[in-house]
């Protein structure tokens, strides 16, 4: 009920929720009987106020009127562009104290906490009772059981790489793609690890450095055997030693391999198709250049990656940290 309060700044009350103007008061009061007066022409969506249909028709104009500064990116809402600056500034304030992952924003952590970490599966199919954690989740399964493919191409897809890095011969179908290839080029590496030093030219990369060198967590589980793991990938790599799957097949003869790593190697060493990356302090050959990389960092520069989660002491081989 209204009743003006005219000791304080906002003289307008709705239970507990104060106002300045009497109009913002009887605007707030339609949430609590339901009204939508404000009709979209180009659907049938309804709503409270004027301004939350304006920016629901940016939907159907495709209008983005808040621009990012850092790349060509463009959003329709003010609220999305600043979610979107944090993927250049690096900020990932939230922390999961389960495992250590950090997220920019506090639903991408309560979405992982359900999804990696809880227990309760509320979401049950309705026609063979499996449970889930979320309701994407749930969704996905379904279509197995109705068959039903609801994401169509509306373009014909060439494999055309339209941007071309400058300084070499690469080319890349995205401009992200290229904007982090040119780290490569430039040497800029403003991430770096407080635990080893190393550096990183993107905040993701020493996110997942710091779980998967430095970090305890092992949130996911083998279906199998109950084996934890500290990431996605070295769970799905694992697994493939209980399906004997083999993903990986060589193109020149009839040789399968469960690791893409697995496949270089044999396409160098039986076929001589790729590139050996030699060091250049005791001429070792590797097939991948981040195999190099490490060999340079733990036996040419003495430096100790791996920290034990016990005590201090540091250790530049993972088989003596474990």
């Amino acid at each position: 009920m209204e009743q003006p309060l005219d000791d304080k700044p906002k003289p307008y009350l709705c239970t507990d929720k104060r106002f300045t103007l009497k109009w913002d008061l009887n605007v707030h009061k339609r949430v609590h009987f339901g009204e939508k007066v404000y009709d979209c022409t180009a659907c049938s969506k309804q709503f409270t106020r004027s301004s939350s249909l304006v920016r629901h028709n940016r939907i159907h104009n495709g209008e983005k009127l808040h621009k990012c500064q850092e790349c060509d990116k463009a959003f329709r809402q003010s609220s999305n562009l600043n979610n979107h600056m944090k993927v250049h500034t690096g900020d990932k304030p939230y922390t999961c104290l389960l495992c250590g992952r950090n997220f920019s924003q506090s639903s991408h952590l309560q979405t992982h906490k359900r999804h990696v970490h809880g227990t309760e599966r509320p979401y049950d199919c309705l026609y063979c009772g499996k449970t889930f954690k979320t309701r994407s989740d749930l969704n996905r399964h379904v279509r197995i059981h109705t068959t039903a493919k609801p994401y169509s191409c509306n373009r014909i897809y060439s494999g055309e790489k339209l941007y071309k890095c400058q300084e070499c011969d690469k080319a890349f179908r995205q401009s992200s793609h290229l904007n982090s290839h040119m780290k490569v080029h430039t040497g800029d590496k403003p991430y770096t690890c407080s635990l080893c030093g190393r550096n990183f030219s993107q905040s993701s990369h020493l996110q997942t450095h710091k779980r998967h060198v430095h970090g305890t967590g092992r949130p996911y589980d083998c279906y199998y055997c109950g084996k934890p793991f500290k990431t996605r990938s070295d769970l799905n790599r694992h697994v493939r030693i209980h399906t004997a799957a083999k993903p990986y097949s060589c193109r020149h003869c009839s040789d399968c391999f469960t690791q893409l790593g697995r496949l270089k190697t044999h396409l160098l060493n039986s076929h001589n198709e790729g590139s050996w990356f030699t060091c250049y302090i005791c001429e070792k050959k590797f097939h991948q250049s981040s195999h190099l990389k490490k060999h340079i960092l733990l036996y040419h520069t003495g430096m100790k990656l791996f920290v034990c989660s016990q005590c201090s002491d540091y250790f530049s081989d993972q088989c003596i940290y474990l």
